[in-house]
């Protein structure tokens, strides 16, 4: 297959549950569609069977999908996986895609051409919080926490986004090539790390409103991780105010 149109990359740490019918779900969507895509299930050291059931789903698929499926391995933490899979994928647009669709994936449409026009930004992320956006069964407790760490980010690193830890965010291949290079967090604090870089390096970032669905099974610990991403913000902040994230961009071919 030439380049693909898309890359779909799923973090997957012990998610040998959830990928089948995950799997299932994206395969079934991108068999409608008219463009090719590589889907990139990123392992990142799982306990359980994640490797082998995303191997036994492969041998699945036939030669008439429009997509290919590939199982990577990176270090432990979700920001690990994502950054192995940017730097690993070929399509024009590169898709961070939660294991778990509490967006579903035909909402994946409001990111891409005609829905979006060519060439109107350079990383669109989903939002829970702008005009248009809807959240289904989510806990107040987790609404106001997420909602406190977004003022923190919003103050110290990133004004302006309202919804920096959606797990659902598009990037050209040429804002990947200029932004994953220089990340450095591998835990959850990563998002708002890529998001910081593409300010320092003058993207086009816009928000997405989405339909999201809270998921019980969420690998989240709301107290413990968020104190981990607060001291991220702040490892972000440093970073920033040192020039780390000021180096040349990798080139794209």
């Amino acid at each position: 297959m030439s380049r693909p149109y898309l890359t779909i990359i799923v973090p997957a740490y012990n998610e040998a549950r959830r990928l089948p019918d995950s799997l299932s779900k994206i395969s079934n969507f991108l068999r409608a569609q008219s463009y090719s895509t590589e889907i990139l299930v990123v392992e990142n050291g799982s306990s359980d069977e994640t490797s082998e059931v995303v191997r036994e789903f492969a041998r699945t698929l036939g030669p008439a999908d429009p997509f290919t499926l590939e199982l990577l391995h990176s270090a432990r933490g979700k920001g690990a996986a994502v950054k192995t899979g940017m730097l690993v994928g070929e399509g024009d647009f590169l898709f961070i895609c939660d294991a778990d669709l509490s967006m579903p994936i035909e909402e994946i449409a409001k990111f891409l051409p005609p829905r979006q026009e060519p060439g109107g930004y350079d990383v669109a992320i989903a939002s829970r919080e702008i005009e248009g956006a809807v959240r289904y069964n989510e806990p107040s407790y987790r609404h106001v926490m997420g909602r406190v760490f977004n003022y923190v980010v919003r103050k110290l690193i990133i004004p302006g986004i309202e919804d920096t830890q959606c797990g659902f965010k598009m990037f050209t291949r040429e804002a990947a090539a200029q932004v994953f290079p220089h990340q450095t967090i591998d835990g959850w604090g990563f998002d708002p790390e890529v998001l910081y870089i593409s300010r320092c390096r003058r993207l086009r970032v816009i928000e997405v409103p989405i339909n999201w669905y809270y998921m019980a099974e969420s690998r989240i610990n709301p107290v413990v991780d968020t104190f981990k991403m607060v001291r991220d913000v702040l490892r972000i902040r440093r970073n920033g105010l040192r020039g780390i994230y000021q180096e040349t961009s990798r080139s794209v071919e």
